[in-house]
């Protein structure tokens, strides 16, 4: 399966840095100066699915509480980043209405689909749930997404930091040095193909957000049931 081997190679390139103690730290983390705010559409897993990801994230901090941990209520599958997060970026003034009637064409045609997560894999600045989709609707969509954005003239930065192809959700982010690296390592290796479940995609949330989708500084725009 060409997804799990990317995963794979991501997860054995960050081992590596993680042995060696390297961690790339995000400085940015919950500081108050962070104006960073775009759009997003993507996916919430279900209940059941964050309480098998809770366990993961309890383990993890009784040996490290200082890292940056997803709380339920942020934790999600981007399905496109229509725009990016940067500092001047002001809401009012894009037409929302006309980002909802692009996503809603985009949108029409597609099923309900199935993200199973199973396993984990690293970045050297985070950890995430490998992701996978039982059919093809989630590639469908950002597909669709991709076309009918480019036909307009709607500010827009779909696939200009990089082409998103997988569906893996963010769960911990390094916001400080490792005090324990070998126990942090063995909690991660722990679970480095636990089945944490799967949830049906029943609708899409259009949102607007900071960096890290946290939810004091996230608001529903439009939610697209399928």
């Amino acid at each position: 399966m060409e997804l799990n081997i990317h995963y794979d190679t991501l997860w054995t390139e960050s081992l590596a840095k993680f042995n060696q103690n390297e961690f790339k730290i995000d400085p940015l983390i919950e500081s108050p100066s962070d104006l960073r705010r775009g759009i997003t559409l993507l996916v919430r897993p279900n209940d059941n699915v964050k309480k098998t990801i809770a366990e993961l994230i309890r383990e993890l901090k009784h040996v490290d509480p200082n890292q940056y941990y997803y709380p339920p209520t942020d934790i999600h599958v981007t399905v496109m980043s229509i725009i990016s997060c940067y500092e001047e970026f002001d809401i009012s003034a894009i037409d929302i209405s006309k980002y909802i009637d692009q996503i809603t064409y985009s949108l029409q045609t597609i099923q309900r689909d199935k993200i199973i997560f199973k396993g984990i894999t690293a970045s050297s600045s985070c950890i995430m749930l490998k992701g996978f989709t039982k059919g093809k609707s989630l590639d469908t969509a950002r597909m669709n997404l991709r076309s009918s954005f480019k036909k307009t003239t709607l500010e827009h930065s779909i696939d200009t930091r990089y082409k998103i192809k997988t569906a893996h959700s963010t769960i911990v982010r390094f916001k400080s040095e490792i005090t324990k690296p070998k126990e942090f390592i063995k909690v991660l290796q722990k679970y480095r193909h636990v089945d944490f479940g799967s949830f049906e995609i029943d609708s899409y949330e259009l949102v607007y957000n900071d960096w890290y989708q946290t939810k004091k500084n996230t608001k529903v725009l439009y939610k697209f049931e399928i």
